[in-house]
């Protein structure tokens, strides 16, 4: 069990910030005092498993700061439950996978794309048949269904080393922790892991890493996830929205600064029970490029490999024209430099 002395409610994690950490992340209340309030004090966020995703859930405080009164964290409905809450209205923002939001934005879903969040979240394991991407032409792959993120990601990198994810790849759809039982059993070839995923495969020596996003290029040069909003949202609530973005940005470098004390609060809100697998995660993910890395590059780049392994129809400067509103981060790279 955890000692008191381990346990960060959000409210004391951020007010127990390093010195350096507080004054890199700029964690000042005259910052936002000096905007505009947002147009609404009422913020839906998408509620997500995914433990990369911490961000979201360490800025609740942040958004608060921000002018946020009412912080609502909108439970998940449906196989597509992030995309369903945000194009009912029923949620404001998140964060979700690249290659998933770029399949979205190419059937007309009103999303704007407002920044990248971080990099490396998802590994490529293998049995020994599989040493390279190329080894699997002609393999099992588990992913937990057609159209999720390990599907949409092996997908484009199996189509960047010239295979055809359709043809060349036979699709085993299990829930993930089957596959991970079939893939040590050798009884599949390879998995493609999200947090904590990777974590328990690599404590308990299951299978070898093929593709780490976060070490290997190209995956590692472009972020995996990216925040976006409700286009209704970002075109009635600018001053909330540049609020809310500022707030998860800060929150990614806490994740990267404190990870322990990030990890906390995925326990403290019940995302997990492992905060071994949590800390590493924090660890393991690479939550300090959005300053660096151009999520434009991130759009191009994955919607070139979906387009030509033949899951979406539209050209990479559609979905960026059509689907992304830079603005925010770029005035926010300009206020937060470090």
């Amino acid at each position: 069990m955890r000692s008191r002395a381990d346990h960060f409610t959000r409210r004391e994690f951020v007010s127990g910030l390093t010195a350096g950490a507080a004054g890199l992340l700029g964690l000042r209340p005259e910052d936002a005092a000096a905007e505009p309030p947002p147009e609404t004090t009422r913020l839906r966020v998408h509620h997500s498993e995914s433990l990369c995703l911490a961000p979201q859930y360490v800025a609740e405080d942040l958004l608060r700061a921000e002018g946020f009164t009412d912080v609502q964290y909108v439970r998940p409905y449906g196989p597509a439950g992030v995309y369903q809450a945000l194009e009912s209205g029923d949620a404001d923002i998140s964060n979700d996978f690249a290659t998933v939001v770029i399949t979205r934005l190419d059937r007309g879903s009103p999303l704007i794309v407002l920044a990248g969040v971080h990099v490396g979240c998802f590994e490529l394991f293998g049995t020994e048949r599989i040493r390279t991407i190329r080894d699997l032409k002609g393999k099992t792959v588990g992913v937990r269904g057609l159209e999720t993120p390990p599907h949409m990601f092996l997908a484009s990198m199996v189509a960047h080393v010239g295979l055809d994810p359709r043809k060349d790849i036979t699709w085993a759809i299990h829930p993930s922790d089957e596959s991970i039982r079939l893939l040590a059993r050798g009884e599949i070839d390879a998995f493609v892991g999200f947090p904590p995923e990777p974590q328990e495969l690599r404590a308990k020596q299951i299978a070898h890493v093929v593709v780490s996003s976060a070490l290997d290029r190209p995956w590692s040069q472009y972020f995996c996830c990216t925040t976006i909003a409700s286009r209704e949202f970002v075109r009635k609530s600018p001053v909330a929205t540049k609020r809310a973005v500022r707030a998860m940005l800060k929150a990614a470098d806490i994740c990267a600064l404190e990870p322990d004390r990030a990890a906390h609060t995925l326990v403290d809100r019940g995302l997990t029970s492992r905060s071994d697998y949590a800390a590493q995660t924090m660890k393991d993910v690479v939550y300090s490029k959005w300053r660096e890395y151009d999520p434009e590059d991130t759009l191009r780049f994955y919607a070139l490999r979906l387009r030509e392994a033949g899951m979406i129809k539209s050209s990479p400067q559609k979905i960026i024209a059509q689907g992304t509103d830079w603005r925010f981060i770029n005035e926010l790279k300009k206020e937060m430099k470090t």
